[in-house]
């Protein structure tokens, strides 16, 4: 499983430290979490699933994880590798336009959505990191029992 996030306030890294947790929890085979410029198709191409895990800035989603999706697009796209995915949104509004624009470009990767996308409003809380958490370890759980 392969968690790959973008922060540049924390909120975002905070998110995906909670669910890397909780997919060590699971104890459910290899997780390897980085950072969205740090992260590239070999990366993408090496995982049984992708945790997505970034922001929403000025009512769209964070350019971090914009270039990470428009870096693998093409080599991925030409692998036919086909995986699912989830997705974690940390909104200083109301996070469903950041959404939609992740949905419509993975639309076009051989990606497949395995949960509802996690969208958390303002500053992670204890209970916003405890959804992470469980979503971490619910994914892993899923791809190690092949549910997704």
């Amino acid at each position: 499983m392969l968690i790959v996030y973008y922060s540049q306030s924390g909120a975002s890294a905070a998110l995906a430290r909670a669910a890397w947790q909780g997919a060590l929890a699971a104890d459910a085979g290899e997780v390897r979490v980085a950072r969205s410029w740090d992260a590239g198709s070999r990366e993408l191409l090496a995982a049984r699933g992708l945790l997505l895990v970034g922001a929403e800035n000025a009512g769209s989603l964070s350019g971090g994880l914009k270039d990470f999706l428009d870096r693998t697009f093409y080599p991925v796209s030409a692998q036919e590798h086909v995986i699912p995915y989830a997705m974690v949104i940390s909104a200083g509004n109301d996070g469903r336009n950041a959404r939609r624009l992740a949905e419509t470009m993975l639309s076009g990767y051989p990606l497949t959505r395995a949960t509802d996308t996690l969208i958390v409003r303002g500053e992670p809380d204890a209970a916003s990191l405890q959804r992470a958490r469980e979503l971490g370890e619910a994914f892993a759980t899923g791809l190690e029992m092949g549910i997704f």
